[in-house]
């Protein structure tokens, strides 16, 4: 696929997905939306739940834009639209593979009761896991490392996706919704015509 050294696990049906990945180890999904036993948000929705934060990019048909934000706010990391080139797919792969790296040696972070550990890409709050997709923990990580800082919505996106942004979907604004929803809606201020910073310590 172009991803050196990289191994496929091909499975045929969303049933077969979760379960798969309680074998072995696994860096990333590449999910269908469409499956012969169920649609790809079922798939994606029982991985979530289950506990499983790698990232995910869906594969779908549609050409909506509400669609495919739905599609991310049910958990997906990035999307792809069919026809997919597969020097895109494998890119974009790459890129979310890269996000998911340590950059720093941190043992951890920590703002007010949260606790952030960069190695094991875990959060706590008050001592309560709180599950973040993969997504979700990379813009959280962005965020804390640049206390005191407004960082605007390219650099965020950015950091997100590298060079390959669809503007049209607002994944960002999806993400910082979730880690509101999640962590406190004070955790992330919107500076209005810039962009976003982590709020005062509780």
């Amino acid at each position: 696929m172009g991803l050196i050294g990289a191994t496929v696990h091909w499975i045929a049906s969303g049933a077969e997905a979760e379960p798969a990945l309680r074998v072995g180890q696994h860096d990333c999904v590449v999910l269908d939306q469409t499956l012969p036993d169920m649609n790809g948000d079922e798939a994606l929705r029982r991985i979530r739940q289950a506990g499983f934060d790698h990232p995910v990019v869906m594969i779908a048909a549609t050409q909506q834009v509400q669609e495919r934000i739905r599609l991310l706010d049910l958990g997906a990391d990035d999307l792809l639209v069919k026809p997919v080139h597969l020097g895109e797919l494998v890119a974009r792969l790459r890129a979310l593979l890269r996000r998911g790296e340590v950059r720093f040696e941190d043992s951890e972070l920590r703002h007010g009761r949260l606790r952030v550990v960069p190695a094991s890409r875990t959060v706590s709050d008050n001592g309560i896991f709180i599950p973040l997709t993969h997504m979700e923990f990379c813009l959280l990580e962005t965020l804390l490392r640049s206390k005191g800082q407004v960082l605007s919505r390219q650099q965020l996106e950015t950091a997100l996706h590298g060079e390959f942004t669809d503007m049209s979907s607002n994944p960002l604004e999806v993400h910082v919704h979730h880690l509101r929803r999640k962590l406190g809606n004070n955790l992330i201020k919107t500076v209005r015509g810039i962009g976003y910073t982590i709020g005062a310590e509780t």
